[in-house]
């Protein structure tokens, strides 16, 4: 049977009313109190979280005592490798000096230099800072910086050939990146240009 208009409408007004009500007696009904075992369970899940926030925020303190003690010295390591850079350029510069060649206090001299470099190397070690071996590895922008490409079809494309600057690593973290040089493929250009220049001198 089909409801009339008037009859909707009034049926539509009763739902309103109903819901109405409903909702008052929500707000005005007082709000149920906790049995003591429920609030004592309240109470151990917020020891519970006050705890575990505790211990994490002891070990992030642990982790960044270490990380200070650790890599404190940082920067002033980093610093200190530029003195055995000077080391080992003055020892190849005193070598390649054709004035100083004859001299016979010449390796006297270069042996007092290396005796004080294998000093500042062994600090290093006993500091966790240890060089980086990259020759004839393959190039890893981590650790190395490509300062040249030098074509070589002989190894494949990326591989360090030459090392222009030692790198060095204090611990796990890097230090300074290795300086290389690395190998890129010898283009078809070029090879037909050495072939032709080598025929050209075959007819000579």
């Amino acid at each position: 049977m089909q409801m009339t208009k008037t009859e909707k409408k009034e049926q539509d007004k009763t739902l309103s009313e109903v819901e109405t009500e409903n909702k008052e007696q929500k707000e005005t009904s007082p709000e149920k109190e906790e049995s003591p075992e429920e609030k004592l369970k309240t109470l151990q899940e917020k020891l519970l979280r006050t705890m575990a926030e505790m211990e994490n925020q002891r070990r992030r303190f642990e982790k960044e005592k270490k990380d200070a003690f650790e890599f404190g010295g940082f920067n002033f390591a980093a610093e200190s490798l530029s003195l055995l850079d000077n080391l080992e350029r003055a020892v190849v510069s005193f070598k390649n000096d054709e004035s100083l060649k004859n001299n016979k206090d010449l390796n006297k001299f270069i042996g007092g230099i290396e005796i004080v470099k294998k000093d500042l190397v062994s600090i290093f070690k006993k500091n966790g800072i240890v060089p980086i071996e990259c020759v004839n590895k393959k190039f890893d922008p981590n650790f190395h910086q490509a300062m040249l490409e030098l074509e070589d079809n002989t190894k494949d494309t990326g591989t360090v050939v030459q090392e222009i600057q030692k790198g060095y690593m204090m611990k796990d973290r890097l230090l300074r990146p290795s300086m290389v040089g690395i190998t890129k493929k010898i283009e078809e250009k070029t090879i037909k240009d050495e072939k032709k220049t080598n025929k050209k001198d075959e007819k000579k």
